[in-house]
């Protein structure tokens, strides 16, 4: 029932939902967001903008910055993606139409019909009626593409994902499932791996099957630490490293690795501060401040470099007889490595490089007989060509044509 509100990258204060969502904190977003548009606007055409949720919540549409209001603000050509695989299309489509004032019912100029299973051909009649009612054309009607597999945009995906560990011989590696996790992305890369079995599961019987166990990134530092300890996970963890698995933290996972985080500013709440799992011997205090930068590295001892970005608030001191975990391009060090296998980093995306990952791997590869280095393709060029994959069958699939001629007559 809380978000923190970022605005322009840098956060400005916690909101309840309701506080939120009153008209009058919103007129300061609208203007900000206005003035985003007119500085893209007057540099870039076209400009594509996504909504959120329904077009159609009467009850938020005095504070709504960004679907009709932003629409009638830009003067934009409206696409409205209508879910079929959720049943109930020819409603939600015609009543999501039908709800709007006339003055915003003129800026919706087509309806893509998205999920479809089976043969469309058994829509064509269903293509038609929905034209008719609504009144704007159908551009398209995009099948369930499971064969292409673009980045999730939020954390309920995670529900889909495995939660136990597998009896085959592969490398266990589980992400500990904490309530606020963030950028779980971070895992995309190394869940391809052939060598590797990832599942997200916050049962500490779980957590200790596996070889590799990796604390992500909260939104919620302390109160992630806090619900862990609850369930015993911290237990669990501690016990894992001391038998010889590896475990890594990243961002507020490696902030938990240490010995303590604290909190004078209440950044995160009312707690104060809370003592760390102490697998590393490093101290964090959380600052209002947040750092925001992409960064390229070079991992420690070795020549190997890679890239990533950092998002977090607080800093995290490294006792200068400690080992950091990488070298940054600017001489700056980040994280810390324990013996061989307990590490932390700030670097979201670190395990996209595959050297690092292979690293992370090789001792429990090593003991399985599996390969030491992986044949996964490089994730930037895999998740281009997913994209691509994805465009070519858009372009199949929607009439390229009429959306073309709908962006010229906004014009």
């Amino acid at each position: 029932m809380t978000s923190q509100v970022v605005l322009n990258g840098l956060p400005v204060g916690n909101k309840d939902a309701y506080e939120y969502f009153r008209k009058e904190n919103k007129e300061p977003l609208r203007k900000e967001v206005h003035a985003a548009f007119d500085r893209l606007s007057s540099r870039y055409n076209p400009i594509v903008m996504e909504g959120a949720g329904s077009i159609a919540e009467l009850n938020l549409r005095d504070s709504d910055i960004v679907n009709m209001s932003m629409a009638r603000y830009a003067g934009a050509a409206v696409i409205l993606v209508a879910d079929i695989d959720r049943g109930g299309v020819f409603a939600s489509a015609y009543g999501s139409i039908m709800l709007q004032t006339e003055e915003d019912r003129r800026y919706i100029k087509g309806i893509i019909v998205n999920k479809f299973r089976g043969d469309e051909k058994l829509f064509e009649k269903g293509r038609r009626q929905m034209e008719e009612i609504c009144g704007v054309p159908v551009i398209g009607v995009v099948p369930y593409l499971d064969d292409i597999h673009i980045e999730e945009e939020d954390s309920v995906s995670l529900m889909k994902k495995s939660s136990v560990h597998t009896e085959e011989n592969m490398i266990n590696v589980a992400v500990l499932a904490l309530p606020h996790i963030s950028n779980f992305t971070d895992f995309d890369t190394i869940s391809r791996d052939p060598r590797v079995h990832l599942y997200f599961t916050d049962d500490p019987s779980e957590l200790g099957k596996g070889d590799v166990i990796i604390l992500p990134g909260s939104k919620n530092t302390i109160g992630d630490l806090r619900a862990m300890r609850e369930k015993g996970c911290d237990d669990a963890i501690i016990a894992a490293a001391a038998r010889g698995c590896s475990v890594m933290g990243i961002c507020g996972g490696y902030q938990m690795m240490g010995r303590e985080i604290s909190d004078p500013d209440g950044v995160e709440g009312e707690v104060a501060a809370a003592e760390g799992l102490c697998l590393l011997p490093t101290s964090t205090v959380l600052r209002g401040n947040k750092t925001i930068r992409r960064v390229e590295f070079t991992v420690k001892d070795c020549e190997v470099t890679g890239s990533g970005y950092e998002i977090h608030m607080g800093e995290t001191e490294v006792p200068a007889d400690a080992s950091p975990l990488v070298v940054k391009s600017d001489g700056t060090c980040d994280g810390c490595i324990a013996g061989d296998r307990v590490m932390g980093s700030y670097i979201h995306g670190i395990l996209d490089n595959q050297e690092v990952t292979d690293r992370l791997l090789a001792p429990h590869a090593r003991a399985k007989g599996l390969p030491l280095k992986s044949e996964t393709e490089p994730y930037r060029s895999y998740k281009e060509r997913q994209y691509d994959a994805l465009s070519a069958r858009l372009r199949e699939c929607l009439d390229i044509e009429l959306l073309y001629k709908i962006m010229r007559e906004d014009d």
